[in-house]
């Protein structure tokens, strides 16, 4: 009896076996369903995350071209505006600027002196001489590829001086002058006044009072001695009311080395440095999402004040063309071919990683006021060593020009061609040194490259104020010049990076990771090569 109930048992289980089965036929789906759905989902899933991961990317590109459509919008509806309705549609962009250069110094004194002090004098000597042998090698075949390019293209070749529109005025200096106030500025003698102010010798009459002095000279002879006096001059610092950024970062170096002896009794130091150099990169984190904004309303307030479309058309517009061909050429081939050559890697990745950093110098004109940018770029995509960028691109804002050396290299012959007056081999070479020396004293700050080009002007004999013809396009072309030297700054670090890896100790455990930006990575793995991610 009990046998035949637990049969009974068996076939009513397997008879509901059956119809859950037979009820999970009903409701499956198919196979291949599935397969297409989970296909979708994944897609959907990672081009969200891609958005995530570009969206400041692509804001920041749509505000280049938004500022552009709503410069030549306004410029074509209202034509020229007022300066001060110029100055309230440029205000966004100025909030932006300022924000960005709010972070300049404590970003170089921070970075480097934390980067450096972990580092032994030996390696950091070697890291140096690698840096100073890249930037002098771009820098050259940059000033190379400008000479070229004017000789072979002639853009002011033909041209009537007397019927060329000037704008602006050229600042006057004397060359002797402004390379020894470069050197002086490596060595400030005030660090906090070097914060806020650069050296910059000018010449003024000497007006100071004889006083009152008791003399037995006769009249005459007074009289001479006043007029000699009073023709007699005297140099001040007038100052440049912008900071000494190449003095800041030498006493950065020194600081970071002396710092990396003591050892044990320096550390207290390297974690405030450090600490600072976290809390600055969370602050630039939350300003970057301002830059769209500030970028659009920087590039249209520019346009609108632009004085004269035409000028493009005629032998400026030639010189404008040269230019943009040589930066593209020096952009998109030397310097790849050089990280290719060094790296043996495929540098279009590496330029990649850094395509915020690019439209950044776009927008802001200034490879300093980009340089936050440039170290987020460099160590969270392309997980390029925190002490190697530290180094390279604070030193690289600072004297490595390449953009701005072809510029002046071209510039100087666009005017000379238009003065008809022909360069010898002994005027050229010395363009190329006076372009090359003059573009390490240009600060990235906007336009600064107009100021060391009266340099170049004055060292072959040209006329100084013929800088003048070409201010109306510079505003533009400096955006450009700004990209390359960024381009350029940081392909040196993923070459100083690959050299010297090797030699630098790994970093130690405690050091900060944040936010997802990796300014410092903790060393619990080895650091990887140059390979963008």
């Amino acid at each position: 009896m009990d046998k035949r109930r637990s049969m009974e048992n068996q076939d009513a289980g397997q008879e509901n076996n059956v119809n859950a089965v037979n009820s999970h036929v009903f409701i499956s789906v198919p196979q291949e369903d599935l397969g297409v759905r989970g296909n979708l989902k994944r897609i959907g899933r990672k081009c969200l995350s891609n958005s995530k991961e570009n969206g400041l990317l692509i804001g920041l590109l749509v505000s280049v071209v938004f500022g552009v459509l709503m410069g030549v919008c306004i410029r074509s509806t209202y034509g020229k505006l007022p300066k001060r309705e110029i100055m309230y549609l440029g205000f966004p962009g100025e909030i932006l600027m300022r924000m960005l250069q709010m972070l300049i110094l404590p970003i170089i004194l921070a970075s480097l002196i934390s980067g450096i002090a972990g580092l032994d004098a030996k390696t950091c000597g070697r890291m140096g001489l690698r840096t100073v042998a890249y930037f002098g090698t771009t820098t050259f075949l940059a000033v190379f590829l400008g000479i070229l390019l004017a000789v072979t293209i002639q853009p002011g070749g033909n041209a009537d001086r007397s019927s060329m529109q000037r704008y602006g005025k050229a600042e006057q200096l004397n060359s002797a002058d402004t390379f020894l106030d470069l050197i002086r500025n490596v060595f400030p003698d005030n660090l906090i006044v070097a914060c806020f102010n650069a050296y910059r010798t000018k010449e003024v009459p000497d007006t100071s009072p004889l006083g009152n002095i008791t003399t037995t000279m006769s009249p005459e002879s007074l009289n001479k001695t006043d007029e000699a006096e009073s023709s007699k001059t005297k140099f001040i610092n007038e100052g440049t009311g912008k900071p000494n950024v190449l003095g800041i970062v030498m006493f950065s170096i020194c600081f970071g080395v002396m710092l990396g002896r003591m050892g044990e009794r320096g550390q207290p130091i390297v974690s405030f440095c450090d600490c600072l150099v976290e809390v600055t990169m969370k602050l630039f984190s939350m300003f970057l999402w301002y830059s769209p904004i500030g970028i659009s309303f920087l590039i249209a307030a520019k346009i609108v004040g632009m004085e004269d479309f035409s000028v493009l058309l005629g032998k400026v517009g030639m010189y404008f063309v040269t230019v943009l061909i040589g930066l593209f050429v020096h952009g998109s081939m030397i310097l790849p071919f050089l990280y290719f050559i060094a790296v043996r890697k495929n540098p279009y990745r590496f330029i990649y990683g850094i395509s915020q950093a690019m439209a950044t110098a776009f927008g802001t004109s200034s490879s300093s006021a980009t340089m936050p940018v440039t170290l987020r770029c460099l160590e969270h995509n392309n997980r390029v060593d925190a002490r190697v960028a530290s180094f390279v691109i604070p030193v690289g804002a600072t004297i490595n020009m390449d953009g701005t050396a072809l510029y002046e290299a071209v510039a100087a012959l666009f005017i000379a061609q238009v003065n008809n007056q022909n360069m010898n081999f002994s005027q050229i070479i010395t363009i190329s040194i006076t372009a090359t020396a003059a573009s390490v004293g240009a600060a990235g700050v906007p336009q600064a490259g107009l100021v060391t080009m009266v340099i170049v002007l004055a060292a072959v004999g040209l006329p100084i104020d013929d800088v003048t013809l070409i201010l109306v396009v510079d505003w533009f072309l400096d955006r450009f010049r700004t990209m390359t030297n960024v381009m350029g700054d940081s392909l040196g670090a993923g070459i100083v990076h690959h050299y010297s890896v090797d030699e630098m100790p790994p970093l130690d455990h405690d050091m900060h990771d944040f936010d997802g930006d990796n300014r410092l990575h903790n060393g619990q793995q080895p650091m990887q090569d140059t390979t963008p991610v």
